[in-house]
């Protein structure tokens, strides 16, 4: 059963279940609706790939306008208008009203399965090759950022509107809650998009990496260099968890925010660029700046436009789409997820939030050769405190647990052997027959 491209039959004949049936047959997940209002309530429930919608339903009124409430609401769906052949030229009005193709009824029983095999590798193809430029320049714009959550929804609104100004955006969310895609969707919505973005995390962070430095002022320095913020002129600059930045470097970024000037570290000329700061702290600013840490005027600059990334606990219906499109993007070959393993993750709370979910996914993929992924793939999550307290833990041997383990290091050091062998506190050759004998892929 092809899961991936659900379609929905609209039609108030009998035709509808003949169109139905022969669609089931090719392999595909058919529902039916008598009217576009019912239609448009099942889209509610379910997000459908493609709609054949009659042009004439007697009870509906007519199927354009069903076409165009189906194409407001979900853009990315395939429309095909189904007609007699007296009504031929009201489909190509249809077509030219975002219709994808039109089919004329009486048609064969191989016809609509055909129409659907070319719109599939039509839309494959799409994707792929969106996919592939995303990859090649790193763009992430609004509408990519997948969700069906109406918080985020508002959200994704309000970045749309901030990212044709300039003035400074904090980005409050916890950990792995898509604080760094928000702040690129952005930097890639507004006028700012063809210039580059850069990011830095400010635990940690030196004047000489954020400024830059004159010849012979730092460690190393046998010529001029430039930061960070000098290499973002023209674009936008990310400042990854804010909160950690040094008492110094706050009155330096402040200083930057009001003039948009600074000095490289040994220099005594002024540089001035134009960059566009995005904040990013998964701390409470105000609570630092009463605890002395933070400064105060810095706190209120950034915190004049600020967006709240809501958890992922928060938002449960983007679960399924989130684990489908990481599972679509990680699979080298068609890999679905069982009911049993859908509660898992339904159920579980993620404190990693998006980002551990993708780990996530990626991990199971990396335990399971099956082709379904059952509960046993994600089982590792129940290694978590917060996952024990909230359902049982599905039965594992010790194999699979020292499986889980080992996938887990691995990924966390990147596939580096000698650091997960240390980690595990064996030696490099043990840890390599292990992945020989639990077939765990590098």
């Amino acid at each position: 059963m092809n899961s991936r491209w659900p379609i929905l039959v609209v039609d108030d004949e009998a035709a509808c279940e003949s169109l139905a049936t022969w669609l089931s047959r090719d392999g595909y997940e058919v529902d039916t609706a008598s009217s576009g209002e019912q239609a448009l309530e099942k889209s509610q429930q379910r997000e459908y790939a493609i709609y054949f919608v009659d042009l004439e339903m007697a009870e509906a009124g007519d199927g354009v306008e069903t076409l165009t409430r189906i194409r407001r609401q979900w853009p990315e769906a395939v429309v095909v208008i189904v007609t007699a052949q007296s009504t031929v030229d009201r489909a190509i009005t249809a077509l030219q009203q975002g219709a994808w193709a039109y089919l004329v009824k009486p048609c064969s029983p191989q016809e609509p399965g055909l129409l659907v095999n070319r719109i599939v590798r039509m839309k494959s193809l799409e994707h792929e090759n969106s996919l592939l430029r995303k990859k090649l320049t790193g763009q992430y714009m609004v509408g990519d950022i997948i969700t069906r959550n109406p918080r985020m929804c508002d959200l994704l609104a309000q970045c749309r509107e901030l990212a044709v100004l300039d003035t400074p955006i904090l980005i409050r969310g916890d950990r792995g809650a898509g604080k760094k895609m928000v702040a690129r969707a952005i930097h890639h919505a507004g006028h700012r998009a063809s210039k580059p973005m850069r990011q830095v995390c400010c635990t940690g962070l030196t004047a000489a990496e954020l400024f830059g430095c004159e010849k012979g002022a730092c460690s190393g320095a046998s010529r001029q260099k430039l930061g960070q913020l000098e290499m973002a002129d023209g674009g936008t600059i990310l400042l990854g968890e804010v909160g950690g930045l040094s008492p110094h470097l706050q009155l330096e970024v402040l200083r930057f925010l009001r003039a948009g000037l600074f000095y490289r570290v040994g220099g005594l000329q002024e540089v001035r660029v134009d960059v566009r700061v995005i904040a990013a702290t998964r701390a409470d600013l105000p609570q630092a700046v009463a605890g002395g840490e933070f400064d105060g005027e810095l706190c209120n600059r950034l915190n004049a436009l600020a967006i709240d990334i809501p958890p992922l606990r928060e938002r449960r219906e983007d679960i399924p789409l989130l684990a489908g499109h990481f599972l679509e993007q990680s699979a080298k070959d068609k890999r679905e997820i069982s009911e049993g393993a859908w509660k898992l993750l339904m159920a579980y709370n993620w404190p990693g939030n998006v980002g551990e979910l993708e780990n996530a996914v990626a991990c199971a993929l990396a335990i399971s050769p099956s082709q379904v992924l059952g509960e046993d793939a994600f089982s590792f999550l129940v290694l978590h405190e917060l996952a024990a307290r909230t359902r049982p833990a599905p039965p594992m041997t010790l194999e699979a647990m020292e499986k889980v383990l080992i996938v887990e290091t691995l990924r966390r050091t990147i596939g580096n052997v000698k650091e997960s062998a240390s980690q595990l506190g064996i030696d490099r050759s043990t840890l390599y027959e292990k992945i020989k004998r639990y077939e765990i892929p590098r």
